[in-house]
């Protein structure tokens, strides 16, 4: 059987393979502490599962293509809610996780061809949906100078003529870090000034640190109003395995979507959708928030942890639930090192690899989505692997 270059091309997506070894070494009978995945341990609201009961008891057709209109409301009214920002329903589309809201953006935009910048270390399955549509993807190398992310002087200095879109996550995974609402400003105004598209990945935006004030991280949106958002219900909402996500884009790209959504995947989950609605009650948000807060107790403690057992973190973490650490003063490659932790240690780790050229053989990702108790037993075990290094 032929296999399509395209297939052929894409390379595997690392933190699933070690979480396969993970498993596999779990299946031997070993106690092994998985930190490789961004999936948060506490799964969604009670009232989330309550609904999803409810509506498993009843017809599940079809919904429309764009999504339940109850729910396009409901994240129209989260905008305004969470972060002061109206915005029409009508220009809410209901997915099938994020990576349907990325599958169709980017096949509304994307020719073969097309130059789209993006920024390394970053998400890898986000530009493999680029790659999937023919562009050319121009990966601009960053570092801790600036916190891991595009910034505008990047963005100009990589700019061609063949330039059509620019893709960032903010916060980012694997990093954790977030653009500087300027610096977002000012990449969003030279993109448009060229006429090109701004994709921005909000997935881990309300689980960005808040203000002096409260306020939660400020959305793109406040600052470009015709850009792109891709988010979903998977992490800040604690629905990984439900499958759902929105975007929110320019009204004149509603209907491109529509037809694109009818011919993928027909609609997103009814059920999902259904306990969804649940997600923006009073009682699930104060639930969300009290869960974001733990996440920021987990980060001061895998920070603390790591500082004291010799392994760096360049820049600080602000948001999502990710520490990007540097593992060159163990001699030692990112895999390397992620290889022998998880036979070693038995801690499942994220090479740098994963996610790019750029400091992939210096820096690993750690997922504290995991409990305390399970992040404390592995900056132990962790620390016992460095003193045998050491000696």
């Amino acid at each position: 059987m032929k296999i399509s270059q395209r297939a052929r091309s894409i390379a595997p997506f690392f933190a699933m393979e070690f979480g396969k070894r993970a498993a596999a070494l779990a299946g031997e009978g070993h106690d092994v502490i998985r930190l490789s995945l961004g999936e948060p341990d506490f799964g969604a609201p009670p009232a989330v599962l309550e609904a999803a009961a409810a509506a498993a008891r009843g017809p599940l057709p079809y919904t429309a293509a764009l999504g339940l209109p109850a729910l396009r409301e409901a994240v129209a009214g989260f905008y305004q809610s969470e972060h002061g920002i109206a915005i029409s329903p009508e220009r809410i589309v209901i997915t099938a996780g994020a990576s349907a809201a990325l599958l169709l953006v980017t096949a509304a935009l994307v020719d073969a061809g097309d130059e789209v910048i993006v920024g390394d270390p970053s998400y890898p399955c986000n530009r493999r949906f680029l790659d999937s549509f023919g562009a050319d993807v121009k990966l601009v190398a960053t570092g801790p100078e600036s916190r891991f992310q595009l910034d505008a002087a990047s963005v100009r200095a990589n700019w061609t003529g063949a330039t059509r879109g620019v893709m960032i996550a903010t916060p980012s995974n694997p990093t954790g870090t977030s653009v500087p609402p300027a610096e977002l400003a000012a990449i969003c105004d030279w993109a448009r000034s060229h006429g090109a598209w701004r994709i921005v990945d909000e997935i881990y935006l309300n689980l960005g640190d808040r203000d002096a004030e409260g306020r939660p991280p400020q959305t793109v949106l406040a600052v470009d109003n015709s850009a792109i958002v891709i988010n979903s219900f998977s992490k800040y909402f604690g629905m990984t395995g439900w499958r759902l996500g929105w975007c929110v884009v320019p009204e004149e790209l509603v209907p491109t979507l529509e037809r694109l959504a009818q011919n993928y995947y027909i609609c997103p989950s009814t059920i999902a959708q259904q306990a969804g609605l649940a997600c923006f009650t009073p009682e699930s948000l104060a639930v969300c928030e009290e869960r974001r807060q733990e996440f920021g107790r987990r980060r001061r403690l895998v920070l603390e942890g790591l500082a004291g057992i010799g392994l760096p973190v360049p820049v600080p973490p602000d948001g999502a639930f990710y520490v990007y650490f540097d593992v060159s003063g163990t001699g030692m490659t990112s895999w390397q090192f992620c290889e022998r932790v998880l036979q070693e240690a038995h801690v499942a780790l994220t090479p740098g690899k994963d996610f790019g050229d750029c400091g992939a053989d210096t820096y690993v990702r750690l997922s504290y989505a995991a409990s305390a108790a399970q992040l404390q037993e592995a900056i132990r075990r962790l620390g016992e692997f460095m003193q045998r290094l050491a000696r």
